[in-house]
């Protein structure tokens, strides 16, 4: 029998198949089609400190092996996330799952981070200072080592879960950032976010999203995921939660032998909802064909 268990900073999980934030709300949805308590565990709906609209609709757009997304961060606040969505969760998900937490200023992942950090229902605090469909937030931090840090050092000083930084792809230093992180005291990475770009309308003779650009995702990505996560890895030694156009449970295993501890699953959720269950159900066939016995001995110098 394989062993799927992972440790995420102590946090042992059954298994590394997590859904991603922004592509799973809060699981109740996906709760109706299968018994998600399979799951390793999930990333909750991107959330600010104040609630927020998003981006002007239309927001998202096909590609080729991918989709176009500009949603701009829409949600009910932390506050709300905390009295609401929370306390409802054990209902359909009996597991603690992880707060992905965005910002506009220092203040702002501060004062979320500390709300979320004293939740039981949250097992650790994913800090996305990557998000390039926000104007003013997420990737004005994670574009440069000293904001990166920043951002880390606060958010470490008021929280006592771990606290996983989310990086972007859209940087020219990823061991840079990634080092940044690990100094400023992160207990791990999560990368990548998406990557920007944008569609035409042939009719119009204007882009397809209102925002005009948004963050690539989906199959595309996944080579570009694999070297910047094994990037990170190799530079830092921080335990990872790998993502980035994975469908199949080969991806999963592609991905932690670049050095991903976990592997969340995003824009599979939206074209499957049954994407997860079906790498999860696929998982063990695989590790069997290559003669593994536990996954977390896949991950790069056995990093937990």
């Amino acid at each position: 029998m394989v062993d799927l268990t992972v440790s995420l900073s102590g946090w042992e999980i059954a298994n590394p198949v997590i859904p991603a934030s922004g592509t799973f709300g809060y699981g109740k949805e996906f709760s109706e089609y299968y018994d998600i308590n399979c799951l390793g565990t999930f990333s909750f709906k991107g959330t600010t400190l104040e609630p927020r609209l998003g981006n002007p609709q239309p927001r998202i757009a096909e590609t080729p092996c991918g989709m176009l997304n500009s949603v701009g961060l829409e949600n009910p606040g932390a506050r709300h996330v905390v009295e609401h969505e929370l306390k409802e969760m054990g209902r359909w998900f009996r597991g603690r799952v992880i707060a992905n937490i965005s910002g506009f200023s220092v203040d702002d992942y501060v004062r979320a981070a500390e709300l979320f950090d004293r939740e039981d229902k949250v097992g650790l605090l994913e800090i996305n200072i990557s998000c390039p469909n926000v104007h003013g937030g997420g990737l004005a931090f994670g574009g440069n080592p000293k904001t990166a840090a920043e951002v880390t050092r606060e958010v470490k000083a008021v929280a006592k879960k771990p606290v996983y930084m989310k990086l972007s792809p859209n940087t020219g230093d990823i061991p840079g950032i990634a080092r940044a992180c690990r100094d400023a005291g992160a207990d791990g990475l999560s990368l990548i976010n998406t990557i920007p770009g944008m569609r035409f309308d042939l009719r119009t003779r204007k882009p397809i999203l209102a925002n005009e650009t948004g963050g690539l995702s989906g199959p595309a990505v996944f080579p570009v995921a694999l070297r910047m996560v094994y990037e990170a890895a190799r530079a830092t030694e921080l335990p990872i939660i790998g993502m980035g156009g994975v469908s199949s449970a080969r991806d999963v295993v592609e991905m932690m032998l670049a050095g991903a501890t976990a592997v969340e699953i995003g824009a599979a959720n939206l074209v499957d909802p049954f994407a997860c269950r079906k790498i999860l159900s696929d998982l063990p066939i695989v590790l069997q064909e290559l003669g593994v016995t536990r996954i977390r001995d896949l991950t790069r110098g056995g990093i937990s």
